[in-house]
């Protein structure tokens, strides 16, 4: 059993509520969103490096990690995902998936913390969403919103109406090179928004670089 794997590497966690947490990350490769804010087109791509999921698991053992993030691209687009994902969480790794929010949430083992990226209308891809999986969150799961401009962020405060949506595990995040972080942040602290200003925090601190 193998899956097209984009890169993996050994990291710091930029994003989320484990931000600053050491991190093996598996990047998929394929897509079936074209975000205008993209920051990994590399892995737009089906063609990757066929790896198996034994081999995928000793990697993250080899980096002593107890964080894995599985991550795209789409990282459900590959039917084997949900049984990565079944055989980490059965390691006991500590296992976060990062989901643009087009594909039922379901399949994924209850274990691992799901990271629904709702696409905005300034992503272009707002119309793909399958909103039915903000009502599939559980406890521990996460959803994230990236934020273009304050049309992008008035929309967003709807849906957060709508689904009554709050507290730590609600990211909202200023698109790169679209909207600068002390401008997204005045918005919540003038609304008083109960949810995490979600920043980059591996660009803050690497730059390009990734990890090891």
């Amino acid at each position: 059993m193998s899956l097209e794997v984009c890169e993996t590497f050994f990291s710091i966690q930029g994003e989320s509520t484990y931000a600053g947490m050491p991190c093996f990350f598996i990047r998929l490769s394929g897509c079936n969103l074209r975000c205008s804010y993209c920051d990994t087109k590399y892995a737009y791509y089906e063609e990757g490096e066929k790896m198996s999921i034994e081999s995928l698991i000793n990697k993250a053992k080899f980096c002593n990690a107890k964080l894995v993030e599985i991550t795209g691209g789409e990282p459900l687009l590959q039917s084997e995902t949900p049984l990565l994902i079944h055989h980490l969480c059965d390691k006991g790794f500590k296992v976060l998936i990062e989901t643009n929010g087009s594909f039922n949430i379901d399949i994924i083992d209850i274990r691992a913390i799901r990271i629904v990226d709702i696409k905005t209308p300034g992503s272009g891809m707002a119309n793909k969403m399958d909103m039915e999986n903000i009502k599939r969150l559980k406890k521990d799961d996460e959803v994230k919103f990236v934020i273009t401009d304050k049309k992008d962020y008035e929309w967003t405060k709807e849906i957060i109406r709508e689904f009554d949506l709050k507290g730590e595990k609600v990211l909202l995040s200023p698109a790169d090179g679209f909207l600068a972080p002390s401008e997204l942040a005045k918005w919540i602290i003038e609304d008083c928004l109960y949810l995490r200003l979600n920043l980059q925090l591996h660009k803050y601190i690497f730059g390009n670089f990734k990890g090891v």
